[in-house]
């Protein structure tokens, strides 16, 4: 097995805890509100959302994914920091074992917030994976994150 790590961050002019709120904590019920043409829903089949909890995205119809499993790692409020495993998706995991991201959200100068995000693949013995093949993941993880910025900016009363 072998490990490939990638980290990529980008700016918004949102504050730091509604994006933490928005995209971590709350997700579950916003994503599939404000996204549904790329999610359906995404339900906790283990725990509430703390520490333990398993959660699965559930994809809309006629995508390459179905759905995918994370486990919560780790939460800190506080700090604005989530750090959680993907165990489980249908087509992915030919080649890897598991994919470990961090998320940190931190004040830039400017009130807004700059998203720090890596990424662990675990790859399984003998297995390779394309740049192409995590540019397309991380694409869709940013484009899902602009499109949550879009909708604080539009309602700048939600998670505030």
């Amino acid at each position: 097995m072998s490990i490939t790590t990638f980290t990529q961050e980008f700016t918004t002019p949102i504050a730091p805890p509604r994006m933490f709120k928005a995209l971590i904590l709350d997700s579950h019920n916003l994503i599939p509100k404000i996204a549904p043409q790329g999610i359906k829903s995404i339900d906790f089949i283990e725990g509430d959302g703390g520490v333990g909890s398993i959660k699965q995205t559930n994809f809309a119809d006629g995508g390459h994914l179905k759905y995918l499993k994370h486990k919560i790692d780790a939460l800190d409020s506080d700090n604005l920091v989530c750090k959680y495993t993907l165990i489980e998706g249908d087509v992915i995991f030919d080649k890897i074992e598991s994919v470990v991201y961090e998320v940190k959200f931190e004040a830039s100068s400017n009130g807004g917030c700059i998203c720090k995000m890596s990424s662990e693949y675990h790859t399984k013995a003998g297995a390779e994976l394309k740049q192409e093949e995590i540019k397309q993941g991380k694409d869709k993880a940013m484009g899902l994150y602009k499109v949550v910025e879009e909708y604080l900016s539009a309602n700048p009363d939600v998670y505030a």
